[in-house]
């Protein structure tokens, strides 16, 4: 008797043990699913671009000569009219002199003949021809004085020196570069736009793109300063289709300098878009995919396209439609053509209980 009690309480132990892991079984293997949304709503998109100086050009020798001395360093502030170098100027100190003597006979000549041709000595042409020459020497003096004063290169405007190639002595032929000069007090951000976010940006005043963008440096840090859009270019890249956008932003610590990169982050208005959670998703060799709920329970794959990213969640441009539903949690654990069971939750719920990181 007490043997046959034993063996019916092991029974017993056994049904409800094995009861229990097939509910904690069944638990497990309940899905939670949802639809994507449609919703009007704005993203901030990054976008790659050319850092600028407002104002970049290459300083050139406008004469011939020796280089006698630098008067700035690679990477000095200097202001507006500095002088910056000097090409030996004998050469052109004695053309100035040379032409300056030539005015001076010019002169004694056309004094000489207005006497003799108030005399009717000689006409008054030969006055002319006289007053003809002077004015050609008076010109021949401005000139020498100008290739004299070329012989000074100053700063046309305040700004920081880059690389000086030449040193002291270098023969140097005109046009040759001696340096470039960066007014970095404000800088220029390039970022190419495609043509649909152009026509959208254009078209939809109400709803266009802020003008305010950030910048984020090259090393992953967002500049302190607010830059603002304020030029779009002309044409269309034909090869990209896309238009560049130029946002000025203020550099008063001058820590942006020409030549840099980073990206430039748009708050872009979106109508009408679709969009997921995040942790729906999962990627395979940088491509996004989510398991879509076929009516008879079963799972499959399909590849997403997004365009930007909001906090926890994906903007989808292509892949997905509002009636699809797509496996919210638990996309590490099924399989393609698996038959699940869930429980469907609204849309709007699981925006208001999101979390990042997929289960």
């Amino acid at each position: 008797m007490r043997k046959l009690v034993l063996t019916g309480a092991i029974a017993l132990l056994c049904l409800v043990s094995c009861t229990t892991k097939k509910e904690e079984k069944e638990e497990v293997e309940k899905f939670t699913v949802t639809n994507p949304v449609e919703i009007d709503t704005t993203f901030t998109k990054d976008y790659v671009s050319q850092i600028k100086s407002v104002r970049n050009i290459e300083i050139r020798a406008q004469e011939k000569g020796f280089l006698q001395n630098i008067y700035v360093d690679e990477g000095q502030f200097v202001k507006e009219g500095q002088l910056l170098f000097k090409i030996m100027p004998k050469f052109y100190e004695a053309e100035l002199l040379k032409a300056q003597a030539e005015q001076k006979s010019a002169e004694i000549e056309l004094q000489n003949t207005k006497i003799l041709a108030d005399k009717n000595v000689v006409s008054r042409n030969e006055q002319a021809v006289a007053q003809a020459k002077l004015q050609a020497a008076k010109a021949e003096v401005a000139l020498a004085k100008l290739h004299l004063s070329f012989t000074e290169i100053r700063a046309p405007f305040d700004g920081t020196i880059d690389r000086i190639p030449l040193k002291l002595g270098s023969l140097i032929e005109e046009g040759e570069l001696l340096t470039s000069l960066s007014d970095n007090s404000q800088m220029f951000a390039y970022f190419n736009v495609s043509e649909p976010e152009y026509l959208q940006y254009q078209t939809n005043v109400k709803d266009r793109a802020e003008t305010k963008v950030n910048l984020v440096l090259a090393n992953g840090d967002i500049f302190k300063d607010k830059g603002n859009v304020e030029v779009i270019e002309s044409e269309f890249n034909n090869e990209t289709g896309n238009i560049a956008f130029r946002a000025r932003f203020p550099n008063s610590e001058k820590l942006l300098r020409n030549g840099e990169t980073g990206q430039v982050q748009m708050l872009v208005p979106l109508k009408n878009a679709i969009v997921i959670p995040q942790k729906a998703t999962y990627e395979i060799q940088d491509k996004k995919y989510v398991f879509i709920v076929d009516k008879n329970d079963k799972v499959s794959s399909r590849e997403i396209t997004t365009t930007g990213e909001i906090p926890d969640l994906y903007v989808v441009s292509s892949g997905l439609t509002a009636k699809d539903k797509i496996l919210l949690e638990g996309v590490q654990k099924v399989k393609e053509n698996d038959k699940i069971k869930y429980e469907f939750q609204s849309p709007e719920k699981v925006l208001n209980h999101l979390r990042l990181k997929a289960e």
